[in-house]
């Protein structure tokens, strides 16, 4: 197993992460499935249970699932929306503020 020190950032699980909008929410007919979650781990669940790395973070806005990025080799936070039909993301990045949905491809 890896340690935090092997991945970019680590994931307060003690703090609610919200559900914001930006100009694009009309576009986006799935934000009725977004709301406030709980982060499900300090880092991508499922690159924690293997020992593997990360390149950043994403949270699902419906049930708190935290996985790794496109970037990463991974790529899990893509893999649980068609598993979960769980549309909306947010970036768990430090100074980043965008929501994505998957269904409708675009930021929201």
């Amino acid at each position: 197993m890896t340690n935090d020190a092997d991945n970019p950032g680590s994931v307060d699980t003690e703090k609610v992460v919200k559900f914001t909008l930006d100009g694009n929410s009309s576009a986006c007919s799935h934000t009725s499935q977004a709301r406030e979650v709980m982060p499900s781990a300090r880092g991508c669940e499922e690159c924690l249970a293997v020992g593997d790395t990360w390149v950043h973070l994403r949270i699902c806005m419906t049930c708190g699932h935290v996985g790794c990025c496109d970037s990463s080799k991974n790529k899990h936070a893509s893999k649980h929306y068609p598993a979960t039909n769980h549309p909306i993301i947010r970036s768990l990045e430090p100074g980043e503020d965008w929501t994505w949905c998957y269904a409708d491809m675009i930021y929201i």
